[in-house]
């Protein structure tokens, strides 16, 4: 089949990489001249681990192809996924369905013959009724079915979520060649036995902002109970534990930190709020969750205030980690921001190491003095705060890093050392939802 895939960030370069990998013939489309330049040379504009071979393996074969004429990219397509941002909207938080309107017109005009129309990106419910009434008023003479197919990938392990998927959400409107074309789009997936679910068009757009809701829910859940473990003497790593053992629970997204962040959950969430506004339905659940993310996120900057003697003025702390999530240079609503920000208001000096997002978040925290690795970040410092749990900060040389500091403090967000480890390397350690230790 030819798939054309209309963006080439996250979602549609990942997305269109994989059904190359499938064996369909895949034209990714973008306006960015140098984008596209910086991908044929093999430079991608995301940090997705075993996204640049993919990408190269399936490109040398012919597979995959890239280019910023759209006219040309979709003519015989069978499918065309449309996978552009929707960022929140300034002013009302709203999902920005310009760039998908916009993509869906322009395709519409460019079309030769019938097809397939993807929404690949995340939308609000309803979304999918504007692109069909946008292509059938440009194209009254084409048969175009206009489809919900809603990502689930996660930064860091796209390809293997992609690959092998717990399930594959199309929404339609019962058109019979829109369900068959579909179903040979993710025929490959057959052998995994991952379920493909046929369902409406406007159910499939809610499934992807419930799911996300849902898991955001989860997630500040644990984040108050930490804050309650704190206050009444409990371990929240054993309470989410003791809680993730129930099958009705599960253990997933149940580990307690600094708040969520990322692409995703703030947009989807507050996108989904504004619907339930809209429709006179309000999502009171989701809408505590907001704002208790967006509160914890400047708490933990307190947090760590607090923790130097509540006079940050002219101290150094240390920051491990400045990506929302580890496996990706994403910097979009990172917790790191607000914690940057909360330190620099109260007068603290900022160092910082990230494997792979300090390129992305120099600019946006102009202050802060980027390092080469953990221990020139730590050296001299006041404070050292573990902030995202990349792999390479869960085996530190704990010794070497408190005696290179001013003070042995450390941090700890994600609760990756135990106080034990910690007070025999000389640290004092505050942590997340339970208690720390203080070195003699």
């Amino acid at each position: 089949m030819k798939i054309t895939m209309i963006g080439t960030g996250y979602v549609g370069l990942v997305s269109g990489a994989c059904f190359a990998d499938f064996g369909h013939d895949v034209v990714c489309v973008d306006k960015v001249a140098e984008k596209i330049q910086a991908i044929e040379s093999g430079r991608m504009p995301i940090f997705e681990p075993g996204l640049d071979q993919l990408v190269a393996n399936n490109a040398s074969a012919g597979r995959l192809t890239f280019t910023t004429d759209l006219a040309a990219g979709v003519k015989g397509a069978d499918a065309i996924f449309i996978a552009v941002g929707t960022p929140s909207r300034r002013g009302d938080g709203h999902a920005d369905l310009s760039y998908v309107y916009a993509a869906a017109r322009e395709i519409a005009e460019s079309l030769d013959g019938p097809t397939v129309i993807v929404t690949k990106s995340t939308v609000p419910v309803g979304t999918g009724d504007e692109v069909e009434r946008i292509v059938k008023e440009v194209r009254p003479d084409l048969d175009i079915q206009v489809v919900s197919n809603p990502e689930f990938l996660r930064e860091g392990a796209a390809i293997g979520d992609f690959k092998r998927p717990d399930r594959v959400v199309v929404g339609t409107t019962g058109n019979e060649r829109a369900i068959a074309v579909m179903a040979q789009v993710y025929r490959p997936l057959n052998l995994n036995q991952a379920p493909v679910m046929f369902t409406g068009r406007r159910t499939a757009e809610l499934i992807k902002y419930a799911a996300n809701a849902f898991l955001a829910t989860k997630i500040t859940f644990i984040n108050e109970m930490a804050d309650l473990c704190e206050a009444v003497g409990a371990e929240v790593q054993e309470v989410s534990r003791g809680i993730g053992l129930d099958n009705r629970i599960g253990s997933k997204f149940l580990h307690a930190g600094p708040g969520y962040g990322g692409s995703c959950f703030p947009k989807d969430t507050l996108a989904l709020v504004k619907t339930g506004q809209d429709y006179d339905t309000p999502i009171r659940i989701v809408e505590t969750v907001v704002q208790v993310n967006d509160l914890r996120k400047r708490a933990m900057g307190r947090k760590i205030v607090k923790a130097l003697g509540g006079d940050a003025r002219g101290k150094k702390v240390a920051l491990l980690g400045l990506t929302f999530k580890p496996n990706t240079d994403d910097m979009r609503d990172a917790p790191s921001l607000a914690i940057v920000q909360a330190l620099e208001d109260a007068g603290a000096k900022i160092t910082a190491y990230d494997p792979e997002g300090m390129d992305v978040a120099a600019p946006m925290m102009p202050s802060v003095t980027m390092t080469r690795d953990a221990y020139e970040a730590a050296a001299g410092a006041d404070a050292l705060v573990l902030v995202t749990e990349w792999d390479i900060f869960r085996a530190l040389d704990l010794k070497r890093l408190a005696g290179s500091m001013t003070t042995p403090l450390l941090i700890d967000l994600r609760n990756i050392y135990p106080s034990a480890e910690a007070e025999e390397a000389g640290f004092s350690l505050i942590r997340v939802g339970g208690k720390g230790v203080t070195a003699e």
